[in-house]
Parts: C-alpha cells; structure tokens; sequence
C-alpha cells in the first residue's frame, strides 16, 4: 500500500534524513586502507546507540535474504553492490566501497547509500561512482509533481544507457515511512509517463546501482551479499526524497561541514 505524508510527517522525518546523513559521513570518513568491515559496522552500532535510534537492518530477514541479517551497516567492496554482510575483511589500497545504512529515529525510517574508494583510485571506478551520483541528481530532479514513477526510472536508466551500461531491474528504490521497504517500487530504468503519480507526501528511496560490466547479480554464500556476476565493479548511491508541492526535499542530503 502506499502511503502519503502530512507536511508535519514529512518535518518529522527529517531526523532520522539528519541522522542516517551524518551516519554515512561519519563512516565515509573513517573508511580507509586497514580498516576492518566489522569495525564500520561496530562504528556505526555506537552511533545509533548514542542517537537513541533504531537499526533497519539488525533483524531484517525479507525473502530475498538468508535469516536476519544480523547487522547496522551494509558494505559491498568491489564486485559486491548491494547487501553487503560486514564480515573481517581489512580494506586494501584501491578498493571500492559502498556503505548503505536505514535507521529510524521517533518512529520514521531514512535510507541513504554512497561508494568510495579508499585509497589510489582507479579512473574507472570513480567514473562509474559519478555516473550513479548523476543518475542519482537526475531520478531526483525527476521526482515532481506531475510526473509519475516512470519519469524517475527513465532519468536514471538513459544515464547508465548513454554510458553503454545495462541496467538491472530486480533492486531499485522504494517506498520510506514507518518501515524501510515499501511500495511503489522505483526502478531504476523504465518508460517516462508510465507507473503512479507523483504526489505531494510520498516519501521514497531513489538509488542508482550499476555494475561496470554486467546487470547480472549472484548471491555470495553468505546468503546476502550481491555480486556481479562476471566479477565487474559496482557503485551505489541512494537519498531519501520526498515529493513536495514546491519540488522534491532530500531528506538524508549530507550537512555542510561546521
């Protein structure tokens, strides 16, 4: 079912924006060579505990896992792109990592996502991150009055395609509210005009996902984890949005630095 937000909702829900914002930018900047995935994912546990808030991760067990997963913090190192399980990894020079983090706060859930490269980065791998921060801007610019659930797939699909990229549909953004997966889904390629309105209150996840040489996903033994299947990089990026009548409010937009 979806479900449309108040003003005052939406204003309440710009905590839980903040926090997962300031979460992410806390992780980014301690993401470095030597340092241990669990110890993000520990990091990121002491944040929430601090915040008083809760984990949208922690006892999670949708179909398309196996059991909960038993974390805070997804992170995806290289051809890993999406539910990546922290497990004693110690990042290397040169390695692409996205960091994908919910939590609620009063009650509302924000999602939000962003690919590094810790260390000597190759041109490739920062293209490929520019090019779903992009995708990101442009499924966000999107994101109007008026438009419809298509308009936001097709921005971000004619991206990737102009770049010579296929374009996975299985994984794609979502509905955000009370809980982290909702309805509509948003792909992240599709035809313009088509699919649910665009309303003021839908508060949705927009997250642009590619793989440099695929749109082929298996699933690592951990149950969880997704990797490209012919061992390509993946990047990700991800803001929780929502639709107003004067445009759309990136709820989880990182702060300017005090």
């Amino acid at each position: 079912m979806i479900e449309l937000r108040t003003p005052a909702e939406i204003i309440e829900m710009q905590a839980a924006g903040a926090f997962v914002a300031d979460t992410l930018a806390a992780l980014k900047a301690r993401a470095a060579v030597g340092m241990n995935l669990l110890e993000l994912d520990a990091y990121a546990h002491t944040l929430i505990r601090q915040r008083g808030a809760e984990s949208c991760y922690l006892d999670y067990a949708p179909s398309f896992g196996s059991g909960p997963f038993g974390y805070v913090l997804c992170t995806s190192v290289n051809d890993a792109v999406l539910h990546g399980k922290p497990h004693d990894y110690t990042l290397a020079d040169g390695d692409l990592l996205t960091l994908d983090f919910a939590a609620s706060v009063d009650g509302w859930v924000a999602d939000s996502a962003v690919s590094v490269v810790v260390g000597t980065a190759r041109a490739e791998d920062l293209a490929l991150i520019q090019l779903t921060e992009d995708a990101l801007a442009a499924g966000i610019a999107a994101a109007v009055v008026g438009n419809k659930i298509g308009d936001i797939s097709h921005a971000i699909g004619s991206l990737a395609e102009a770049a010579g990229l296929r374009v996975n549909l299985d994984f794609g953004g979502h509905g955000v509210g009370r809980t982290m997966h909702g309805d509509p889904h948003v792909a992240n390629n599709g035809r313009p005009g088509r699919g649910y309105p665009l309303r003021p209150g839908l508060v949705i996840a927009i997250e642009p996902w590619f793989l440099q040489g695929t749109d082929k996903l298996k699933t690592d033994r951990d149950g969880w984890t997704l990797r490209s299947a012919d061992g390509s990089r993946g990047a990700h990026s991800e803001h929780t949005i929502a639709i107003t009548e004067t445009g759309p409010l990136v709820l989880t937009r990182p702060r300017p630095a005090a």
